[in-house]
This record gives C-alpha cells, sequence and structure tokens, in this order.
C-alpha cells in the first residue's frame, strides 16, 4: 500500500503561482508512474499531468500546458505539481496518484487549491 499525502494548496489571485507537494509513504515511489488530476465543483475528475518512473517523461493536460509541472523526487518520495499563471478555471480540489501499471491505484485525499480573479 502506498499513502499519498497533497499539500501545498491554499487561496491565489489570478496570475499568481503555487507549489503542491505529494508525500508518499508506505513504500517508494521510485517504480510508480505518478499523477496529478483535479475535481471542480460539480464536474467530473480531470487529468492534469503525469510523471513516469523510467524516464520522468512527463504529460500535461492542454489546460495546462506551458503553465504546470510535474517533478519527482524519489530521494524524498515526493511529486510535486508547480503551477505559474494560474486563471479562476483551474479552482479545484487536486489529487496525486500513483499508478502501478495502466490504472491508478493509490490516491490521496486531495487539496484545495483556489484561484481568485
Amino acid at each position: 500500500q502506498v499513502q499519498l499525502v497533497e499539500s501545498g494548496g491554499g487561496l491565489v489571485q489570478a496570475g499568481g503561482s503555487l507549489r503542491l507537494s505529494c508525500a508518499a509513504s508506505g513504500r517508494t515511489i521510485s517504480r510508480y508512474a505518478m499523477g496529478w488530476f483535479r475535481q471542480a465543483p460539480g464536474k467530473e475528475r480531470d487529468f492534469v499531468a503525469s510523471i513516469s518512473w523510467q524516464f520522468s517523461t512527463t504529460a500535461y493536460a492542454d489546460s495546462v500546458k506551458g503553465r504546470f509541472t510535474i517533478s519527482r523526487d524519489n530521494a524524498k518520495n515526493t511529486v510535486y505539481l508547480q503551477m505559474k499563471n494560474l486563471k479562476p478555471e483551474d479552482t479545484a480540489v487536486y489529487y496525486c496518484a500513483a499508478s502501478t501499471g495502466t490504472t491508478y491505484d493509490f490516491w490521496g485525499q486531495g487539496t484545495q487549491v483556489t484561484v481568485s480573479s
């Protein structure tokens, strides 16, 4: 089992920045692909970004490309999501997840990000 705890969310003005962290425990995440997802009120949970375990290959949703950066520090068992030029439409609960293969098997409880206009 992998336990994931997100932190770093908060209230920020449009154009501002935040860095989310996802601290893992229970197992090392060095062999897990990691992802960030978000869910806005009344909407489904959407993919934001992912990073592979082997080469740290990254992927992003079109809506965040060029503004968000996912990274990982396996020594700290932590994954990050650097968010810049935030927009009101980025407001959501952000979730971290770990994948052992084709699905995300472990999820955190989320951290709220609110962007004011």
